[in-house]
């Protein structure tokens, strides 16, 4: 955790949790499909957008396996226009958007997927890593390969990182609900309790259009989230930093 356990009459206490964001200017977030960027990570790249931060998307693949396709858009296309109409939306300042197959991006080489983050946290002048937690949220492979890209990158070069994560008692019932493999954390491995502001994250979340519908998952998980991300560090920044 970022804070020390506090002693209180011989038993330990949780640490509460931060509710300020770190202070980067620069941030990137690194992520597997289209959509994940705003449905995991928007409500916190908002609020760093609106707070006058850089925030730059590293996304690996085009998202083309996915299921979701009503419109019978052609998704290798389709969701890169919806990726980018997104990240406007959310205020990102960049968005690299790589060609990796879906749903095998942990096939590829880890020193080349750790490469790309690398190359752009260096290019953008990064402070830190924004991700899905180490669980991948569902179990996704491919959020899971993204993560350990980002964190490969981030060890070679110092830099922080930092993911989103689900309440464990959220997980829980969106499981129980959905029966997706929604993986989440207890409260006491949570770093920051962020308060968020949803708006940008729904407007965001409409532009992606083949992925979106009105019995999406996704706005029955941010009813239950409330006005709280929850985050965690997996790496965490270096002593005095």
């Amino acid at each position: 955790m970022n804070v020390l356990t506090v002693m209180d009459g011989g038993r330990s206490t949780p640490p509460r949790p931060e509710r300020m964001l770190p202070p980067w200017r620069h941030v990137l977030l690194v992520v597997a499909h289209p959509d994940d960027e705003t449905f995991g990570l928007g409500a916190v790249a908002a609020r760093l957008a609106a707070a006058g931060k850089m925030v730059h998307v590293l996304c690996f693949t085009h998202g083309e396996a996915s299921t979701l396709n009503a419109g019978h858009a052609d998704l290798h296309a389709a969701r890169a226009r919806e990726l980018r109409q997104a990240a406007d939306e959310l205020g990102v300042t960049s968005v690299r958007l790589l060609g990796y197959e879906d749903g095998h991006l942990a096939a590829a080489a880890p020193a080349e997927l750790a490469g790309h983050v690398s190359r752009l946290a260096a290019s953008t002048g990064a402070e830190g890593l924004l991700v899905f937690d180490d669980t991948g949220i569902t179990g996704h492979p491919d959020h899971q390969a993204a993560t350990r890209a980002a964190l490969d990158a981030a060890g070679a070069a110092g830099l922080p990182v930092l993911a989103w994560a689900l309440l464990e008692s959220i997980a829980a019932q969106l499981r129980a609900e959905t029966g997706v493999a929604f993986a989440g954390q207890p409260a006491d491995r949570m770093d920051f309790c962020i308060r968020v502001h949803r708006a940008r994250q729904r407007r965001a979340a409409l532009a992606h259009a083949s992925q979106v519908s009105p019995a999406a998952v996704v706005w029955r998980r941010l009813q239950l989230q409330g006005d709280c991300e929850h985050l965690r560090w997996l790496r965490p920044p270096r002593p005095g930093s």
